[in-house]
């Protein structure tokens, strides 16, 4: 198992280009440019008499980074410098051919000095790609050079991975290969009484998928669902809401068990009535492991039953990268 040291000394060793992301509010969702300065290590006091979870319990590996588009004084003379956990992390992305995408492509818009994760909603007749974020559910224009392919960091791998090898072999293990379908034959996937997960953009809910019902399919396209451990104000009923075909999926197919889960991989975490968007940050003893959420900056621990690996419903299929699953 690849520790935090290794990460560092392989990865973000000192001048090395990554993309940062921010737990501050306003800055939430979005990957900025920067270099690796040094690494900070911080060494707790530690009793003899503690318990410890594991032989790094004791050190708090932080790695000083300095933004490429941020900066720290009004002027925009002095870039901002800030200490991060490798969880914050990711190499920089390999440069990539010009390419044209497609409606529901998932993206990374360049905005506001960053790569904002989005979904493409409509290509204009002059090039031009309208993009949808979901977290601050707006939606806006982007020229064609200032999009990118969204891409996961997990494993010292991309998904999907880059170059051509990567396009014909598509490093990804198809879990469940569902036929993709166009909008209107969208019924064949979300027909009434299936059973889903939906996720939503309300403050506190960000970055859980919760599993529901469908009650109904609506002339407008989008779905009536009831949710399965969410309940209504008066706690007489569960509760039923009407979501739209970007904040709904099939439940994640079984994948089977995995005896363990490794230091910076991506999983769900059941917290809370539902399943959350993680990386693991810690393996502890005893089948448990420390979470770490970026949408809340919170860490939290888990037992090994209450984890699930991470999956992405991509165009009508589940995927994930060929290092993490070998069907």
């Amino acid at each position: 198992m690849e520790t935090e040291t290794e990460m560092l000394n392989t990865y973000f060793s000192n001048g090395a280009e990554v993309e940062i992301s921010s737990d501050e509010d306003g800055f939430r969702g979005a990957w900025y440019e920067g270099i690796v300065v040094r690494p900070i290590q911080k060494k707790q006091r530690r009793n003899k008499d503690d318990d410890d979870d594991d032989d790094e319990s004791s050190n708090k590996l932080r790695v000083l980074v300095e933004y490429k588009t941020l900066m720290a004084d009004k002027k925009g003379k002095r870039p901002l410098k800030e200490a991060m956990t490798l969880v914050q992390l990711r190499p920089r992305p390999p440069p990539e051919r010009r390419r044209k995408f497609k409606v529901s492509d998932e993206v990374d818009a360049y905005y506001n000095d960053g790569w904002w994760e989005g979904v493409v909603m409509e290509v204009s007749s002059d090039g031009k790609y309208s993009v949808f974020f979901r977290g601050t559910r707006d939606q806006l224009e982007f020229e064609e050079s200032r999009i990118r392919i969204h891409r996961e960091w997990a494993n010292g791998e991309w998904t999907p991975p880059f170059g051509d090898e990567g396009e014909k072999k598509k490093k990804e293990e198809k879990l469940v290969s569902t036929e993709t379908k166009p909008n209107n034959e969208a019924a064949e996937i979300f027909s009434e009484g299936s059973l889903v997960e939906v996720s939503s953009d309300e403050e506190g809910f960000e970055g859980a998928w919760f599993v529901a019902t469908i009650v109904k399919l609506l002339d407008n396209g989008n779905y009536l669902i009831e949710y399965q451990t969410l309940r209504n104000n008066d706690d007489t009923a569960f509760l039923q809401e009407e979501t739209d075909c970007l904040h709904i999926r099939p439940r994640p197919p079984d994948i089977g068990s995995f005896e363990s889960f490794k230091v910076l991989e991506e999983v769900d975490a059941l917290h809370n009535d539902g399943w959350w968007v993680g990386v693991i940050s810690k393996v502890l003893k005893g089948q448990r492991y420390k979470v770490y959420f970026k949408v809340s900056n919170e860490e939290l621990e888990f037992k090994h039953a209450d984890i699930r690996l991470h999956l992405d419903w991509t165009n009508g299929e589940w995927v994930r990268a060929s290092q993490a699953l070998k069907l």
